[in-house]
């Protein structure tokens, strides 16, 4: 007998502006063998406004560490996926701006794909 697989999308950020230094909330994922990351740029404040984000990965949803370098999101809808990750996850980054851009933002929609 094949067993189903189970897949379920958690909406971690939704219509958030995001500004400086940042981190999701952590969703706990040890049920799950795949994790793809989707992330949405909504509005950004300026045109120079980057977003650079790193996966982390927890034992116990309070200490974490990076599981991987830190990528920058360039486009409107950006996805990855994430491996051996432990029972937690989240992703932290950082909202930047060109030299002398005041008050850089984003606006986003960040999702969390698992699959068993």
């Amino acid at each position: 007998m094949t067993k189903m697989r189970e897949s379920f999308t958690a909406v971690l950020e939704r219509a958030r502006t995001l500004t400086g230094e940042f981190a999701t909330e952590p969703y706990e994922v040890a049920w799950a063998a795949e994790a793809r990351w989707f992330v949405r740029t909504l509005e950004r404040t300026d045109p120079g406004t980057r977003l650079r984000v790193t996966t982390q990965i927890s034992p116990d949803g309070l200490n974490w560490c990076d599981l991987d370098p830190a990528r920058e999101l360039a486009g409107d809808l950006e996805s990855w996926t994430s491996e051996g990750f432990g029972g937690w996850l989240r992703l932290k980054g950082t909202v930047e701006s060109e030299p002398g851009a005041t008050d850089p933002g984003a606006k986003v929609m960040i999702y969390l794909a698992l699959k068993s």
